[in-house]
């Protein structure tokens, strides 16, 4: 069966399981979650500031214990929304490798990887469901996480589904985007935020021969 790895942004996780199932029915599927909305929240209520450069958070070791928190509860409500195939999985734990970033903190560029406790859970008929950890540990932005899983497996799709329909140019969802013209809109400033590091996610695995979708943006070459 090909293989599919599915990003879920933190604020639609639960309630993107039924797509999940249904693409798990006919393709073997890995999903990587985020946190975001929670992670914030969290670290508000301990009065720790949350801010981000380039899309990534920066991370202090504080703030790493409650990225972990964050992502267990994340972890614990899609696996059971899911069902009993979901298999959680925290990155840094499986072997996910990143390299540091300077001067962001505790936070890692992933590198492309091929976890076996990923292609154990799948060979099983399960679903593995990673939290974006790395090695260190590492804080990793979810969107390159997915990336560096689907290249690191070889997976024939990259799906990222959030709370956003898709690329936004000009007012309107973009149906496709070449990875040069993205690549240049990015170089040229053209996006902020969370779009950052899921474009250049998309971009990158794109580029490696895995089919890249934003919402309903195809990232093609």
């Amino acid at each position: 069966m090909s293989l599919i790895v599915v990003k879920l942004g933190g604020a639609v996780a639960a309630d993107a399981a039924g797509m999940v199932r249904g693409l798990a029915a006919d393709h073997d599927v890995c999903v990587v979650h985020g946190a975001g909305p929670q992670i914030t929240a969290e670290l508000e209520r301990f009065g720790i500031e949350s801010r981000f450069v380039g899309g990534r958070r920066v991370t202090s070791a504080a703030a790493l214990a409650i990225v972990r928190s964050s992502f267990t509860a994340v972890s614990r409500a899609l696996c059971v929304a899911l069902g009993p195939d979901a298999e959680p999985l925290f990155g840094d734990e499986i072997g996910l490798e990143a390299v540091q970033v300077p001067g962001l903190g505790l936070v890692g560029d992933p590198l492309p990887s091929r976890p076996p406790a990923v292609e154990a859970a799948l060979a099983a008929g399960r679903i593995p469901v990673v939290a974006p950890l790395a090695v260190g540990p590492l804080n990793v932005n979810a969107d390159e996480a997915a990336a560096a899983l689907a290249i690191g497996l070889g997976a024939d799709r990259l799906l990222f589904v959030s709370d956003v329909p898709g690329l936004l140019l000009g007012g309107a969802v973009a149906e496709a985007i070449g990875t040069g013209e993205a690549v240049r809109l990015l170089d040229e400033g053209a996006f902020e935020g969370g779009i950052v590091p899921k474009l250049r996610a998309a971009v990158e695995a794109a580029q490696s021969g895995v089919r890249a979708e934003i919402g309903e943006t195809a990232v093609v070459t």
